[in-house]
């Protein structure tokens, strides 16, 4: 998957070297993640480093305090709280293949605030029918694989999460350049503020087992103290 993309808050994910030598993600391959909320992206994988960063969660689950939710953490992937929302990423990288200047990684996932993305709708399915496109474009789109050439739509449907009821579309993107992947945007209202519409937007290369969108959709749950503790964005 685009390996940056996840990394702002997100999904898609590639990374790049920074100027003191350390990997971080390239925002611009991010879907729709404010800039200033990118964390530090590992670009080396399964190489172990980093692995004393404390903001790192190696198994278990990850929690968005905004949106009072947690996102399960699955195996060879690690979790992150951001300041707006939570992340997930696949420690297994590559070499962009539209650019092999950068890293990308297998798969990743986060969680925001569809406001904070700027995607519009009043209710979960018409969110995540607004925001699936940018999500593609974002996660397999742009310089890490080349444009995408096209797409196919495998779900487009209600499910109940953390309680709540929400939408999910889920496409299989086709890029000009390397992996095609599986990229889906789940909707569904904030436990802790249920006016406020979350968005979590993943990205998968088409390698790995489409069953991971579903692992991470069924694992979400409302936050230890998440219920009635959200904040306004």
């Amino acid at each position: 998957m685009a390996a940056a993309v996840l990394a702002s808050i997100g999904v898609g994910v590639y990374a790049l070297t920074d100027d003191g030598g350390g990997p971080r993600t390239a925002t611009s391959q991010q879907p729709g993640a404010p800039e200033d909320n990118a964390p530090d992206r590992e670009g080396d994988g399964d190489s172990g480093d980093g692995g004393d960063d404390p903001r790192r969660v190696e198994s278990g689950a990850v929690t968005d305090p905004l949106s009072g939710i947690s996102l399960p953490v699955p195996d060879g992937w690690y979790g992150e709280e951001l300041q707006v929302g939570a992340a997930l990423t696949s420690k297994t990288s590559y070499d962009c293949p539209g650019d092999t200047s950068k890293t990308c990684v297998k798969g990743g996932a986060y969680s925001a605030p569809a406001v904070v993305l700027g995607t519009r709708g009043d209710t979960a399915e018409e969110v995540a029918k607004a925001d699936i496109a940018a999500n593609a474009e974002e996660s397999y789109g742009g310089e890490a694989y080349g444009r995408i050439t096209s797409h196919d739509v495998l779900a487009s449907k209600a499910v109940t999460v953390a309680g709540q009821k929400g939408y999910l579309v889920r496409w299989k993107a086709v890029t000009q350049e390397g992996s095609d992947g599986f990229v889906q945007s789940l909707a569904f209202p904030s436990p802790s503020r249920p006016d406020q519409i979350v968005v979590v937007r993943f990205g998968v290369d088409t390698d790995q087992q489409e069953k991971i969108l579903d692992e991470i959709t069924e694992g979400i749950e409302v936050a230890e103290g998440g219920r009635g503790n959200g904040q306004d964005v």
